[in-house]
């Protein structure tokens, strides 16, 4: 018993999902899928944020790319930027991902929406790179 629950409680940490909903700018709510901190972005060490946000499914079609933009300025520094103190060295990077549905880090899913922001955290603020 005392293994499985290692076990369980290890799975959750390398997930990292809180589960936690933030609600959105743009009247949508997110939440919290996991955060990715081991793999390297192309600017250095980057955190990557992943928000579950059904509502920018194409076929919902109530969230284009340009308001999507707001939600990810909004999700840098309200949600990422006051987590980042405990996670260690200040990354190069943030990303922030939206995904109108899970879908496994690194792997391609053409039915998924998703959109993806860059950010390089500076003096307390989210600064946008872009893609």
């Amino acid at each position: 018993m005392i293994l499985r629950g290692l076990l369980l409680a290890g799975a959750v940490l390398a997930l990292g999902a809180t589960g936690e909903v933030v609600e959105l700018p743009s009247g949508q709510s997110a939440t919290h899928f996991d955060t990715i901190t081991g793999e390297p972005g192309p600017a250095g060490l980057t955190v990557r944020f992943r928000f579950l946000v059904p509502g920018i499914a194409r076929d919902l079609a109530r969230m284009p790319a340009t308001l999507a933009q707001g939600d990810m300025d909004y999700l840098c520094a309200e949600y990422a930027l006051p987590r980042l103190a405990d996670s260690g060295p200040e990354p190069a990077q943030i990303v922030i991902t939206l995904m109108d549905r899970p879908v496994p880090f690194g792997q391609p899913d053409p039915e998924a929406t998703q959109f993806f922001e860059a950010y390089r955290p500076e003096a307390g603020r989210c600064i946008w790179e872009g893609f």
